[in-house]
């Protein structure tokens, strides 16, 4: 094939979705599960509905909102304004932290304005996120909530990653901000990019992502697993015994697992770079709660210590349809770095405990528990990521491999960027074929996936 797609998760759909749409039908896509979605994928237990964790889709695009409308239907999700909480020193306070210190001690209010006004100023370009963090915020806001909450979230120092992931993701704050959101509750506010949403009205986030792959003529081979990548011969091979040849790869499986995966030529040496790519791993558990309204929030950040979980969620304020009538649900989530110091069994059922003493339901209210482990979840960016992840991507793109995505690429991504860059890849391929390569098969002259 012209063009071989590993991954059938968001980005893989969008590549092929955008070939297809520019009458490009000469690819094949394969997924390893048995069906496409990656992890924006639900399930579903006596009438509940869980994600793989928190997935909401977050438009500052004019083109997404547009795919959204025409491919899933505006009709079809509904329009939600945040309503998001940090729980610390017994108190909830809304998102974000740097403009909503109302409702803390005074003395933790006094300590994060005095550290904003005196912040460190002198490192005009700060390497790490911790110096980063100071910097912009001061010691007292990194103290309560950065520091604490992005070492559980990433199970990872925060003083040896950068703070090049921060982008869109980290409000920013002034000092009269901070000092109206310390002497009255916040009002009706529209603070960062995920202050409004859009959310499935029924089927959980699988529901958009499986219009998507229905919008795609071409069959998407499922259960297939790559075992090996031939760069020499431009083959990949699977483990059920079969193979694929290409002129370009697009690539969208996680990065480490990729070039582990790679047979190369002699002058050649990515394999070894698997075991620097380091990324954190997440326990999900997710509850169904037998009474309405277990609460009234979007979901609850815990940067103390004293709780497991970093996050957690309410899939019945999203959309009513994820839990019967009468009826509520939830999701958390525990970061580790490779293994948990304790199993995760320990871990979730400690975790549990603790959110029953938090939000007050008992263990005969409990009538689902899932608990889902993803391997791949944040990718950490530390320094050997920022000094060698281009040359890797360069050395690929040599071989005519573009690996794309959240962890094709090895970034933070929301979903709108993770369909976006299958979006922009298959532009780019298209505008390099027209250019006097080979043309592009038509649909009728295109072979039958297997």
């Amino acid at each position: 094939m012209a063009i071989v797609i590993l991954g059938a998760g968001l980005t893989g759909l969008s590549a092929a979705y955008h070939l297809e749409q520019n009458q490009f039908f000469d690819f094949k896509i394969f997924e390893k599960e048995s069906t496409p979605g990656g992890l924006c994928r639900s399930i579903e237990e006596q009438g509940f509905t869980f994600d793989y964790t928190g997935h909401l889709l977050h438009s500052s695009d004019a083109y997404f909102t547009q795919f959204l409308t025409d491919v899933v239907g505006l009709e079809n999700l509904a329009t939600v304004k945040r309503r998001s909480f940090i729980y610390s020193h017994d108190a909830y306070t809304p998102f974000p932290f740097q403009v909503n210190l109302y409702g803390l001690p005074s003395e933790v209010i006094i300590e994060c304005i005095e550290g904003f006004v005196n912040r460190p100023q002198a490192k005009k370009n700060p390497r790490t996120f911790y110096d980063w963090v100071l910097k912009k915020f001061g010691p007292g806001l990194t103290k309560y909530f950065f520091l604490p909450y992005q070492e559980k979230i990433f199970a990872y120092d925060i003083k040896k990653i950068s703070a090049s992931w921060t982008g869109r993701f980290v409000p920013d704050t002034s000092l009269e901000a901070i000092l109206r959101g310390s002497l009255a509750a916040p009002q009706d506010q529209d603070i960062g990019y995920n202050s409004n949403f859009f959310y499935p009205k029924k089927g959980g986030i699988n529901f958009w992502v499986d219009k998507l792959a229905k919008k795609i003529t071409s069959p998407i081979a499922t259960n297939y697993t790559v075992e090996q990548v031939d760069l020499v011969n431009k083959i990949v091979t699977f483990t059920n015994g079969d193979f694929e040849r290409f002129d370009t790869l697009i690539n969208t499986l996680p990065l480490d697992i990729f070039l582990k995966m790679l047979k190369e030529p002699a002058s050649s040496s990515l394999a070894p770079a698997h075991k620097k790519l380091l990324c954190n791993s997440v326990i999900n558990f997710n509850l169904g709660i037998n009474r309405p309204e277990l609460s009234d929030k979007h979901w609850i950040y815990l940067p103390e210590k004293q709780f497991i979980p970093y996050r957690l969620g309410f899939y019945h304020n999203f959309s009513k349809s994820m839990v019967p009538e009468n009826c509520s649900s939830m999701y958390g989530e525990i970061a580790f770095l490779k293994t948990p110091q304790t199993s995760p069994g320990t871990l979730t059922r400690e975790a549990i405990l603790q959110m029953q003493k938090l939000l007050h339901f008992n263990d005969d209210e409990i009538l689902v528990k899932k608990v889902m482990q993803i391997s791949h979840a944040y990718v950490i960016f530390d320094f050997w990521r920022e000094k060698n992840l281009p040359a890797i991507h360069t050395a690929l793109a040599a071989h005519n491999i573009h690996s794309i995505g959240r962890y094709g690429a090895w970034k933070y991504a929301s979903m709108q960027e993770s369909l976006l860059d299958g979006k922009e890849l298959a532009e780019q391929l298209l505008a390099e074929l027209n250019q006097g390569a080979v043309p592009p098969r038509t649909q009728s002259q295109s072979q039958v996936h297997p």
